[in-house]
């Protein structure tokens, strides 16, 4: 006889939505849905109880934030494999990423080795699954987080250092063979919380056959990005160049702009405070603004989400876009070219250098993070280990065009793969975005910064001013402002 559906009753005090997450989670203990961890849809469970979908959104949620259950856009609601521990006497090495190769890795690497507890979360909802972890005790062994994060997490207590697991590795194999600007990128407080697998650099990607076609060479200053952009404008391109310009590009928004602020010799923090509000960076704004003026930018880049630029590129509807060395097997998927034949059809440089500095680009990283609520700390380390081997890294750098973050494995990837090589040099002179508790804030002040000065409503000086105001009340650090005296030195602008 089948089992009936426990009955959702409308006059009781206790609220639908409750009565709802209640039943859910009765189902979840009794194994229900122990199979592949389904949950019915909405739609599904508004017919099962005969309840509106407000009640039913909300019950998923709470549950979602309470780290029941993960949600997945377009595939479903699923059952939380870390949300109960495994029991006694069975040790696993319990693991959470996001989408990309951070998966696959652990899971080669523990092949015949390790038993582990794999969960993959969508990019977006990463940091609050983590977060909620944490909060309910529950926290992984080993996740894959943004390395801006790194600080955040460590000052909160949330991970463990490295050092204190293996103080060794960190010294005769760590500090030796990852690149340095990866290694001061997942530090905190002189001490290693992350390890990084790959790597990646903002910079400037083109379409070699659109500047041979007008005559003009890949820009190495803004004085020639803006004369390629007007040379482009003639030659009939109607958006020439575009960025990520707003908060819909989100942290791709801020570190293209941090790229384009050091090409000018500017920064957001320089030690112990604020240094955003200086001329260097009121010229990179000003210079970003005139692109728009003089049409060689459209204004609508304050709407692009975060791969919109480099998308428009592979379609051939722009020349030349800001974007991340990461978009790499995703413009030849797009071009329909092999990997080692991308680079006859686009280009990748650093940003163009601004009349106070030289050409620039900023090193971004995920990095790998061991809990310190973790179980298995050593054998979660061990497990890192050999997915960071340089003949794993070689191996996924080979076929997706990511850069290892070890010398030794950018060596063993390919000799005549020159994107690897070229952006590995750019990595060894790239400026990391600042490292603070508080980041997430931080770039969605660059973000908004950008967008204002992008649109008119703020000039660049003001916008400057009141961006290292906002970011000096969110870091608790001073700010040093610009001296009224002091004369910047000549940008170009429109005509």
């Amino acid at each position: 006889m089948a089992k009936r559906t426990p009955e959702i009753d409308p006059s009781q005090p206790i609220p639908i939505y409750f009565q709802l997450k209640t039943l859910l989670l009765e189902d979840i203990l009794g194994g229900r849905y122990d199979g592949d961890g389904r949950l019915p849809t909405e739609h599904e469970l508004c017919d099962r109880y005969r309840i509106s979908r407000t009640p039913v959104t909300r019950a998923l949620s709470e549950l979602a934030e309470e780290g029941v259950v993960l949600r997945h856009r377009r595939r479903g609601t699923f059952v939380n494999p870390h949300w109960r521990r495994p029991p006694a006497g069975k040790p696993e090495v319990r693991i959470v990423v996001s989408e990309g190769p951070w998966g696959r890795m652990l899971r080669d690497a523990a092949s015949g080795r390790l038993r582990i507890n794999l969960v993959t979360v969508p990019r977006p909802s990463l940091r609050q699954v983590l977060m909620h972890s944490v909060a309910e005790g529950q926290a992984p062994d080993l996740a894959i987080l943004d390395s801006v994060w790194v600080s955040e997490f460590a000052a909160a207590g949330f991970l463990r250092p490295i050092e204190d697991i293996d103080g060794d590795w960190v010294q005769q194999e760590y500090e030796r063979d990852f690149l340095p600007p990866l290694v001061r990128a997942n530090r905190y407080g002189g001490r290693t919380y992350g390890v990084s697998a790959f790597a990646d650099v903002a910079g400037l990607w083109y379409r070699r056959r659109e500047l041979e076609r007008v005559g003009v060479s890949p820009p190495t200053t803004w004085s020639e990005l803006r004369s390629v952009g007007r040379a482009l404008a003639r030659g009939g391109a109607k958006r020439p160049i575009v960025m990520p310009g707003g908060s819909q590009g989100a942290e791709t928004t801020a570190y293209c702009l941090i790229a384009f602020l050091a090409s000018n010799s500017a920064a957001v923090l320089d030690g112990d405070q604020v240094v955003l509000d200086s001329p260097a960076t009121v010229e990179a704004l000003r210079f970003l603004r005139s692109l728009v003026e003089d049409g060689s930018m459209p204004a609508e880049v304050v709407a692009y989400e975060w791969d919109r630029s480099t998308a428009m590129l592979a379609e051939g509807q722009v020349a030349i876009s800001f974007g991340g060395s990461y978009e790499a097997a995703g413009l030849a998927d797009a071009l329909g070219v092999p990997l080692a034949e991308l680079w006859e059809h686009v280009g990748f440089l650093p940003a163009p250098a601004g009349p106070r500095g030289t050409p620039s680009c900023a090193a971004g990283t995920m990095s790998y993070g061991i809990f310190s609520q973790a179980a298995q700390p050593r054998v979660a380390l061990d497990l890192l280990r050999l997915a960071v081997d340089p003949e794993a890294l070689a191996r996924i750098a080979r076929s997706t065009g990511r850069i290892p973050a070890r010398r030794s494995a950018v060596r063993l990837a390919d000799p005549g793969f020159p994107f690897l090589l070229q952006t590995e040099e750019m990595l060894e002179r790239a400026v990391t975005r600042p490292a603070t508790p508080s980041y997430a804030r931080v770039s969605a002040q660059l973000q908004s910064m950008l967008e204002t000065v992008l649109t008119g409503r703020l000039k660049p000086a003001p916008a400057a001013g009141r961006t290292a105001e906002l970011i000096g009340a969110i870091t608790g650090l001073p700010v040093a402002h610009a001296a009224a005296t002091r004369r910047p030195a000549r940008v170009p602008v429109s005509r």
